[in-house]
């Protein structure tokens, strides 16, 4: 598939995503990219990383010379960028303008929109450790959740993922903050998740938990992905309420911070097995989590 060139991109933003942005997009932009950020010192450290791509002057002048603008910035700050960026933007022109925060649709830049820019939200679900040119492949292999405010702005927004080889994925508007608590339920929670295990596991006299829980987790990971809550094993599909019990026990006496969580989530399993018709004695189990 063709896609546009891009005469003049600008990117709103020094930080990992601005870089990797700027890295991947510098083929495809006739002139070297504009970066802006508010620390001189973090700005002439991404331009130096991305090799191809320039420090604007000025957030006003990237504004009025680029024809593609992405905010890359934090994702309360991107209402302010916007506020700014239609301030300076020049009369008569319409660039695209998208950010990349998950939380937020297009709505939030639709100041930019009032005034004749095309506007969108391009998420790329991953995430960046501030390794560009490893980041570019990444983006290659990744799904980017996409918002415009009209359908020609989807279309550019598509155009884009297609330029970073990533694949579109359409959210709508109304159902941008669902998707990003996903996410972060699946990638954040999980980070929780193993710091309360290996807690519990070093308790229990496990000298290195990671090396333990390694191979388990990643079985876990892969079979979930592949079969969903089909790939659920244990005590708990089991119905084995005397396991859960001792757990209860355990956590209680050795680990007592880690036993809401625990709770929680097995209460969560216990709903979703119910959900999924599943026959076992989950009454008794209930009990043993009360």
């Amino acid at each position: 598939m063709t896609y546009p060139p891009l005469h003049q991109l600008g990117i709103i933003g020094s930080g990992r995503v601005a870089q990797a942005l700027a890295l991947a997009l510098s083929p495809h932009s006739a002139a070297p990219p504009l970066l802006w950020g508010r620390s001189p010192e973090k700005l002439r450290a991404a331009v130096a990383r991305v090799g191809r791509a320039a420090a604007a002057s000025s957030a006003d002048r990237l504004t009025a010379d680029c024809d593609v603008i992405a905010i890359a910035v934090s994702d309360d700050a991107v209402a302010a960028i916007a506020a700014d960026t239609v301030r300076t933007m020049p009369t008569g022109r319409a660039p695209f303008v998208f950010h990349v925060s998950g939380r937020s649709g297009a709505a939030i830049l639709e100041p930019l929109r009032a005034a004749g820019a095309l506007t969108a939200a391009i998420h790329p679900a991953m995430t960046f450790t501030g390794h560009p040119q490893n980041e570019v492949v990444r983006m290659a292999q990744a799904r980017f959740a996409i918002t415009g405010s009209t359908p020609e702005a989807i279309e550019r927004a598509r155009s884009m993922v297609g330029l970073l080889e990533g694949t579109a994925v359409e959210i709508a508007e109304e159902r941008r903050s669902l998707y990003h608590a996903g996410l972060c339920h699946a990638s954040n929670h999980l980070v929780t998740l193993m710091a309360g295990t290996s807690r519990a596991l070093e308790v229990a006299g496990v000298d290195d938990p990671a090396m333990l829980l390694a191979p388990l987790v990643r079985a876990a990971l892969e079979n979930s992905l592949e079969s969903g809550f089909a790939a659920l094993s244990g005590p708990l599909l089991r119905g084995d309420s005397q396991t859960i019990g001792d757990h209860v026990d355990a956590l209680g006496a050795y680990c007592p911070e880690l036993l809401p969580a625990y709770r929680a989530m097995a209460l969560a399993t216990v709903d979703e097995l119910e959900r999924d018709g599943s026959p076992q004695a989950l009454a008794m189990v209930r009990g043993k989590l009360a």
